[in-house]
């Protein structure tokens, strides 16, 4: 396998690939011989607009690099234009074997203050979307038994963070959407990942500084550039990555974390039954010590990028 031809002949859609994250991804799996097409609505960072020009520019930098790619304007979360897309794959390129749902807004807010509205859109792109898209190309990855997806989530979700029980949610969902493709389609050879992106990009950069920790923050992951969490996506689009499912990863910089899923920490019994008193006596003391702290991203992950 030369360098260039890990993903040769095959097609890949990522979405949200005209700016940042998603926009490396297409490159360096144009790069690797993969055929793109380049979805990006061109809203802004709270969903709202269009503007095809960024998943345009996106396809002339692959075509300019000798590399094939068309462009999609229309949005992951109305489900017959995600079928549009994976048709147009089919239709541009002749097969569909690779989706990386990036596609993503941001509407923070304290959960108090937070809007029906501000709920149904975040979660609209992100999780809705992901099923969308992953569901379009079912079908196809069924039919020829193959197929790669990789989902982004966050550790937003995964951890905590103030102000995004929105985004949180939705990421958080997606993690649960990989896991049962991942095992609902093993059988047809189809891979279902998901990854947990540390980067600099537009949707962070509308994060609010209120204190100085939040601006130290902010200043390290200025630090993280969107083109490092590109070689995870491609590796896992690969055919030498067929054994790696229903896994869930973070990048960092130069750091690839396998994260954990949940599984039992500490059980009680008794055997005559629980009542809410001895719930309070007797289960909740004997399990404090592995109680979960209110801890965010932020603390987990506390050290600079490497």
């Amino acid at each position: 396998m030369t360098e260039n031809g890990m993903l040769a002949g095959k097609v890949a859609l990522v979405t949200g690939a005209g700016r940042g994250v998603g926009r490396d991804i297409a490159l360096l799996m144009a790069a690797r011989g993969a055929k793109v097409i380049v979805n990006d609505l061109g809203a802004t960072e709270t969903g709202d607009g269009a503007d095809q020009i960024p998943a345009l520019e996106v396809v002339k930098t692959i075509r300019d690099a000798g590399g094939e790619a068309e462009a999609n304007g229309d949005s992951v979360a109305d489900f017959d234009a995600a079928h549009a897309m994976v048709e147009q794959a089919v239709s541009s390129f002749g097969r569909i074997d690779i989706v990386v749902n990036n596609a993503g807004i941001l509407r923070d807010t304290i959960f108090h203050k937070m809007t029906e509205g501000d709920w149904d859109a975040v979660v609209n792109v992100h999780l809705k979307g992901s099923f969308n898209v992953a569901r379009a190309a079912a079908t196809h990855f069924r039919q020829q038994e193959s197929g790669r997806m990789v989902h982004m989530t966050s550790t937003s979700g995964l951890i905590g963070n103030f102000g995004q029980a929105n985004y949180a949610a939705a990421k958080l969902g997606i993690v649960a959407l990989s896991k049962s493709i991942a095992l609902d389609m093993a059988r047809y050879n189809v891979t279902s990942n998901a990854i947990a992106p540390f980067a600099w990009s537009r949707l962070i950069g509308t994060i609010p500084i209120n204190d100085e920790a939040q601006r130290e923050r902010v200043e390290r992951m200025k630090t993280m550039t969107t083109a490092k969490i590109a070689p995870l996506v491609t590796a896992l689009a690969s055919d030498a990555a067929q054994h790696v499912s229903g896994q869930i990863f973070a990048v960092r910089s130069n750091e690839i974390f396998l994260m954990g899923q949940s599984r039992p920490l500490r059980s009680v019994h008794r055997g005559e039954g629980w009542t809410p008193e001895s719930v309070i006596v007797q289960a909740f003391p004997a399990m404090q010590a592995s109680f979960f702290p209110l801890d965010r991203s932020a603390d987990i992950f506390c050290w600079d990028p490497v």
